[in-house]
């Protein structure tokens, strides 16, 4: 199993920038998909985006149009989600996820190791 730890959340203003990290262990990343997914009050938990062996990447532009961007430091075994001009709906905590079957998904439930998530607020 591959271990999962995110980091980099907190309190940010509409419109400014939020980088967040996911480390991860036990396993080489590149050999994984990993994805973010966020989880508001209320809601279930959305897919952002996600990262393919090769490098590739897949994003919610419904959500996220253009504003989020999904990268990885294969040296360090860590996954990023830059953040830019955030906007208070993008309020939830995020979550980091990797499924070791090569094909992207949005469904959750298609992955089976998980972080334990960061909180991000965004105030307007």
């Amino acid at each position: 199993q591959m271990q999962l730890v995110e980091s980099g959340g907190g309190l940010v203003q509409s419109g400014g920038s939020l980088r967040l990290s996911c480390a991860a262990s036990g396993r080489t990343i590149t050999s994984w998909i990993t994805a973010w997914f966020r989880q508001a009050p209320g809601k279930t938990r959305e897919f952002v985006g996600a990262i393919n062996r090769s490098g590739g990447n897949e994003m919610n532009t419904d959500s996220v149009k253009g504003r989020f961007t999904i990268s990885r430091d294969d040296a360090k075994n860590t996954m990023f989600l830059q953040m830019n001009d955030p906007k208070p709906e993008d309020t939830a905590v995020y979550y980091c996820a990797a499924r070791y079957m090569p094909d992207i998904y949005r469904n959750s439930r298609e992955y089976e190791c998980w972080g334990q998530g960061t909180q991000v607020t965004v105030s307007s």
